[in-house]
């Protein structure tokens, strides 16, 4: 097919597009939400463990202490933003392979495009004729494709 995918998206929310030749406006395909992230992190995580929960177990075999400073790889945020980002980039990968599209445009939050960047599969990836740092995922149908344009003038 013809069609150009316009994804927008942020942390919580992602938006896909598709602009085919001649169509007078965008449709939208997808309109996929990142409930997970807008959650506290109370209300995501079960663990309640401390950084010193393992100094008194139950066998007392004295093993060491981690730090009190430690701090994990990834908040609970940045995980769900990680699992989200993976299931856009899955979704876009099935699009390809179904050939329901031709080009791709990217425009994410700057962090979120990173995450993008680093799982889109690499079929995908070369696939994408655009990016945006922008967050576009409020912007109405028809100002969408009026900043694209904006930009590849510029560019």
């Amino acid at each position: 097919m013809e069609a150009t995918w316009i994804v927008t998206a942020n942390t919580g929310r992602a938006r896909i597009f598709a602009d085919a030749k001649g169509a007078d406006k965008l449709e939208e395909i997808n309109d996929m939400v990142n409930d997970a992230v807008r959650l506290r992190t109370q209300d995501t995580e079960t663990d309640r463990l401390g950084p010193t929960s393992a100094t008194q177990s139950i066998h007392n075999t004295g093993g060491a202490t981690p730090n009190k400073q430690y701090e994990p790889h990834q908040t609970p945020a940045e995980h769900q933003s990680e699992l989200f980002a993976r299931s856009l980039c899955d979704y876009l990968l099935q699009g390809h392979q179904q050939n329901r599209y031709s080009r791709l445009t990217l425009a994410a939050a700057p962090q979120f495009l990173g995450l993008l960047r680093k799982m889109l599969d690499p079929q995908v990836s070369k696939l994408v004729t655009v990016e945006l740092d922008k967050d576009y995922t409020q912007v109405p149908p028809h100002q969408l494709r009026e900043q694209i344009a904006a930009h590849q003038q510029k560019a």
